[in-house]
């Protein structure tokens, strides 16, 4: 063989050995989407229809999200998209612009988000979540499993601060009302509820972590450069029982069981290696957030075509 020939033969086979590798990268670059097409072509009904009502409201937020629309702190769409590797907040906005007065996108995105829009009415009209459509896909793995969206903060060290589940010192306090934060360790924080800040610790007992608020009139230094939480305040009621834990980035320890029918407010969803809904109801009597894996909730006050425009 010509060592012109060997040469191209070689770069040939690089090529496709490249290639080869390169597959599995942008399947998983893909599954990172929702509807990985919905910037380049006109989806139809039928295939908009394939999805499940929830999921078509981070559909329709992809779009925005991939032109960095902000998403305000805390909302379920601020809590998946900031776990996106390709995600990036436009800085220069506000997250209090609504989506009509962004006008990034492209024709071809707004049609989908107009047709996205009108799936979901039909389906509200319908009454059906379309529950056998196609849900979220995984989130992407993370060394340690806490909700997306927290991040590490430094504090002040050597304080050690009361924890409480909900922003209220009459709030439960879980460790039978003795849970403490020690911030010489790590904490890692996702913003501020009113003067609380929301913030997920490692508990002095090996192996557990504790999500709870602390009051930030008792913390000593600098405050950390969080946003103020956005949440959604909706009433719902559990399909079936099932436990409320302070931790979902590892145990998932029960807190109280909450049995079928229980009416609560659904405040989030965050997401770790899956999606739970973040809550408020009571435990002995006293007010009480907390998080259970989603899927056991209905009667949430359907969207109106208008909220459908916000992030939430």
């Amino acid at each position: 063989m010509k060592k012109s020939g060997w040469i191209r033969n070689t770069a040939l086979l690089m090529c496709m050995i490249f290639l080869a590798l390169c597959m599995p990268v942008m399947a998983g670059a893909d599954s990172l989407y929702i509807i990985p097409d919905s910037n380049t072509r006109k989806l139809t009904r039928a295939e908009v229809w394939e999805y499940q009502y929830d999921t078509l409201l981070y559909a329709f937020n992809e779009i925005y999200a991939r032109h960095g629309y902000k998403f305000e702190t805390g909302s379920r769409c601020y809590n998946w998209f900031t776990q996106m590797p390709w995600y990036k907040a436009n800085e220069s906005e506000s997250s209090d612009n609504h989506h009509e007065s962004y006008s990034q996108c492209s024709s071809i995105e707004n049609y989908n988000r107009d047709l996205i829009v009108d799936v979901r009415k039909e389906m509200r009209e319908k009454k059906t979540t379309n529950p056998k459509g196609k849900g979220m896909p995984t989130p992407p793995a993370a060394n340690i499993n806490k909700p997306r969206g927290f991040e590490f903060v430094t504090l002040k060290a050597n304080q050690k601060l009361p924890v409480f589940s909900a922003p209220s010192t009459s709030a439960y306090r879980a460790n039978n009302g003795k849970a403490l934060v020690n911030t010489s360790g790590a904490v890692y924080a996702l913003g501020y509820d009113g003067g609380w800040m929301l913030m997920l610790y490692e508990a002095n007992y090996a192996g557990q972590y504790r999500v709870g608020y602390i009051n930030t009139a008792k913390m000593k230094g600098q405050l950390p450069a969080l946003g103020q939480l956005k949440w959604e305040w909706d009433k719902a009621q559990l399909t079936a029982g099932t436990n409320i834990t302070d931790d979902p980035a590892l145990t998932g320890r029960s807190l109280a069981f909450l049995p079928e029918g229980t009416w609560v407010t659904y405040l989030s969803t965050m997401f770790n290696n899956t999606g739970w809904d973040y809550i408020e109801t009571t435990i002995n009597g006293q007010t009480a957030r907390g998080f259970i894996p989603s899927g056991y909730l209905n009667n949430i006050e359907p969207a109106s075509e208008e909220e459908i425009e916000g992030d939430g």
